[in-house]
């Protein structure tokens, strides 16, 4: 499994997921910069994703929904901050109405996503930050250790394929 690391911080509000790729930043980079890769892997493996929108610069956008075993549709969005092709990206990350529009009941989350070449594997860091403690208590809640490792652990079988 890529996964090999999951911590989080109540006190500095962060979680972060530490893990392995036998490929390189590049190849890893391109999994999120191409929409239809990240298709097959942003949902968890029972919530699979389908990108609306992709505009991997700087300000740009990507919104998505993730569909429910049951056929339930939930919306999100990324707003890019920076990006250092291929060694990572920020982006802000949050839940969306079925218009994309920020459901502003439900926390936002600062990304940083950072890919290293270490050893002849790539070291992916995700970090995710929020604004208070209530809301990474919030996702924690709602399972996204869970969710969130499930769908890197899909990356494996990509870059297999």
């Amino acid at each position: 499994m890529p996964v090999t690391n999951v911590t989080h911080d109540i006190d500095s509000r962060t979680l972060t997921i530490t893990a392995e790729f036998a490929a390189p930043p590049a190849r890893i980079w391109q999994l999120y910069a191409d929409p239809r890769q990240l298709e097959k892997i942003w949902g968890p493996p029972t919530y699979p994703a389908t990108v609306v929108e992709h505009d991997f610069t700087p300000g740009g956008r990507v919104t998505y929904y993730m569909t429910s075993p049951e056929g339930e549709k939930f919306g999100g969005y990324w707003v890019l901050e920076t990006i250092d092709e291929p060694n990572g990206f920020s982006f802000e990350d949050g839940f969306a109405d079925d218009d994309f529009k920020p459901i502003e009941s439900m926390p936002v989350s600062t990304n940083t996503y950072a890919f290293e070449e270490r050893a002849g594997v790539t070291v992916a860091t995700y970090v995710s930050a929020y604004d208070t403690a209530e809301a990474l208590q919030k996702v924690l809640d709602m399972g996204i250790v869970e969710g969130a490792s499930g769908a890197i652990n899909q990356i494996d079988a990509l870059l297999a394929g």
